[in-house]
């Protein structure tokens, strides 16, 4: 089910509060506001507003025998590139960035905030449709670069559709099967990065690929392969 509305502080916060108040809303319902006043992305960023963008939420229940939650990270990153994947060109570079950052001919086209509550997990996305915010650290780039911006509806139905089919998919087979279709189309081994785990200066190494888990695995310059669990990753084209 997509519910639609007009305007929201953030649909994430708002899917929260319903279920923290026992609304019993099932896996696979979405909330899509038109214009978000106090979107989250992580570590707390500003969610940008962006009229005519997707900005959505929905929720997912784990159960006994899934993968690791926090593994639908991937899971989710696979979907909106499904979504988004037949509306560029072949060639525009369109690849996925640890742990789910939709990145286009080398800018930030997407982004994905994954919260927790008891038993369930509220899975937020915003992808640029039409606009794309200007950013201090990082370019942006939307859609619309490419000819008339997506419908919004449209996308999210489609968006919908794909997160179902890969949510069946990360159930029936595993995360080694994520993990395999994540690296297809993400940034090849060997790219340049630069990673600031939580509460720490930036490092940079070459990607070594994921673990068994969906780590991050980083070379370093100097021997060491680092497992990074968390943190804000860059392609970082000065080297390591």
């Amino acid at each position: 089910m997509i519910e639609t509305v007009a305007e929201t502080g953030s649909t994430n916060a708002d899917l929260l509060a319903r279920i923290a108040a026992g609304d019993d809303l099932r896996e696979g319902h979405w909330l899509v506001a038109d214009r978000q006043t106090a979107g989250r992305g992580r570590r707390g960023r500003e969610w940008f507003d962006g009229r005519g963008n997707f900005m959505g939420s929905t929720i997912v229940r784990p159960v006994a025998g899934d993968p690791p939650a926090a593994t639908l990270s991937l899971v989710t990153g696979l979907a909106v590139y499904e979504a988004v994947s037949t509306l560029v060109p072949p060639d525009a570079s369109l690849l996925l960035k640890w742990p789910n950052d939709l990145v286009l001919k080398g800018a930030k086209l997407s982004g994905i905030l994954l919260e927790q509550a008891i038993g369930v997990v509220v899975v937020g996305i915003g992808v640029n449709l039409a606009r794309a915010p200007e950013l201090p650290d990082r370019q942006t780039i939307a859609l619309a670069r490419f000819g008339p911006a997506p419908d919004r509806d449209l996308f999210a139905h489609n968006l919908a559709a794909c997160m179902a089919e890969e949510l069946v998919r990360w159930r029936t087979y595993g995360l080694e099967l994520v993990i395999r279709r994540w690296s297809s189309v993400a940034h090849p081994i060997g790219t340049e990065l630069a990673v600031a785990p939580p509460g720490e200066e930036p490092v940079r190494g070459q990607f070594a690929g994921l673990t068994a888990e969906g780590n991050l695995t980083l070379a370093r310059a100097d021997g060491e392969r680092r497992i990074i669990h968390a943190g804000d990753v860059m392609l970082d084209y000065r080297g390591s």
